[in-house]
């Protein structure tokens, strides 16, 4: 029952932090880059204020310890294809979630926090584009890895159920 729990819960939080990143790509972004730049800076600031909290917060930092539990625990009872799968599943979230944000994104977003919102719209649409488009293509390799993880996940609840 135990490996049931924490394969559901694995694939849940996977497709939770696949979903959030995979929302950014196909409009977040795109709404702000259609926007005043000044009004961009100020929303992404804000934004990136807010996402630090107990909504979020068991989505972006237990995915990781959720399969890494699942991983452990279908190990125990054998299913060691199982385990397998949510292992590799781990260590890709692990990447292109944990390390991939804290190292790349997260110091993106704070440098864009620094910012003091110009008046003038030259200025800001060049703050705007030297953040957003770069920016873009590393949240783009996230939510690609963060949906690599969501399969790697479903093949492991998929592989446990077939020899259970």
């Amino acid at each position: 029952m135990m490996e049931k729990s924490f394969s559901f819960l694995s694939l849940m939080f996977s497709g939770a932090l696949f979903g959030f990143f995979y929302a950014w790509v196909c409009s977040t972004m795109w709404g702000l880059d259609a926007t005043d730049p000044r009004v961009a800076i100020q929303a992404m600031q804000a934004m990136n204020g807010s996402i630090r909290n107990a909504v979020f917060a068991p989505v972006f930092f237990g995915t990781v310890v959720v399969l890494g539990i699942a991983s452990v625990v279908q190990f125990a009872k054998g299913q060691r294809v199982a385990a397998g799968w949510f292992l590799a599943a781990t260590i890709t979230t692990l990447l292109f979630n944990n390390v991939m944000t804290f190292t790349i994104l997260v110091p993106m977003n704070e440098a864009l926090g620094l910012v003091v919102v110009p008046d003038s719209l030259d200025e800001a649409e060049a703050i705007w584009s030297a953040y957003s488009d770069p920016w873009k293509v590393r949240n783009y390799i996230r939510t690609a890895g963060c949906g690599l993880a969501l399969a790697l996940t479903a093949i492991g609840v998929l592989s446990g159920r077939s020899t259970a």
